[in-house]
């Protein structure tokens, strides 16, 4: 199968082995990759050309692996099947609704520390061309993360299969709440930024702008409110869609508060108006 080794198609995607996906714990969800010659990471690299901050290391080639051992790639690979066809006893287990932990069909887990873990990894489903699907993902195309959402949803209740409302419940304990709590966690403890030097205060200069080296710039938030709550209207639509438990919707309602103790409601900006608006 052409996804099973790397290569390169009119699609806006590169196409490699499982194990590679696996292997640099990411999942294709958006991500965007770059190809890098090797002779290019050992002459032209250097620690000096990344950001200081912890994001700017995150993606960065500081160590190159010469050996992939599946044993040591995420194990969400493992439960990859491999076999050429699902055998008759899958299809009638689906029609008794079983667990698939009791369908036996091989999968990379059986092949571990053997030499087939590398060879003769079948596909159920041939394709003539690969690219023939889609060109671009649908989470570059569509724009804000309201509308992603939305989209997916409505995806999940055309979907029988599907469980729409444990799936809306499962992303706000997974994600949206995680979120809400740790942004503002950390906007407390956040630190002051110069706009003009990005020198860094942790409390603001008693002259109220940036005081090193006689800089004077203006210092700013590093967090601001929108991120901090960018999932809470999100999560309470989804609560309200789905009809979802008392205890989820009063878990938001208590960050809602927290967020409210920790901003001041914005008020409304005034409006010049002329005499006509009087008349």
């Amino acid at each position: 199968m052409l996804s099973r080794v790397i290569g390169f198609t009119k699609a806006n995607v590169g196409y490699a082995h499982p194990y590679l996906i696996s292997a640099r714990r990411r999942n294709c969800d958006g991500d965007e990759d770059s190809c890098m010659l090797l002779m290019d990471c050992l002459l032209n690299f250097s620690p000096s050309f990344l950001p200081a901050s912890r994001g700017g290391t995150m993606d960065a080639p500081i160590v190159m692996t010469v050996l992939l051992d599946p044993k040591e790639v995420d194990d969400e690979v493992h439960a990859m099947e491999c076999a050429p066809a699902f055998p008759l006893s899958f299809y009638r287990a689906t029609l008794e609704t079983k667990s698939p932990a009791d369908v036996e069909v091989e999968q990379i887990r059986d092949r571990l520390g053997k030499p087939e873990q590398f060879r003769n990894i079948h596909s159920t489903h041939s394709t003539s061309s690969i690219d023939e699907a889609p060109l671009r993902s649908s989470y570059v195309l569509i724009g804000s993360m309201a509308e992603k959402v939305e989209a997916q949803f409505n995806l999940c209740d055309k979907i029988r299969a599907v469980d729409a409302a444990d799936a809306a419940r499962r992303v706000i304990l997974t994600h949206f709440l995680p979120d809400l709590y740790g942004n503002l966690y950390r906007f407390s403890r956040q630190e002051f930024r110069c706009v003009k030097c990005n020198a860094k205060y942790r409390r603001v200069p008693l002259a109220g702008k940036c005081t090193r080296d006689g800089c004077g710039g203006k210092l700013l938030l590093t967090i601001s409110k929108g991120s901090v709550s960018k999932y809470l209207e999100l999560s309470k639509k989804l609560i309200e869609r789905y009809n979802l438990p008392t205890y989820l919707s009063q878990r938001i309602m208590l960050i809602e508060q927290s967020i409210s103790n920790v901003f001041r409601p914005e008020e409304p900006k005034e409006k010049q108006a002329n005499l006509e608006a009087f008349m």
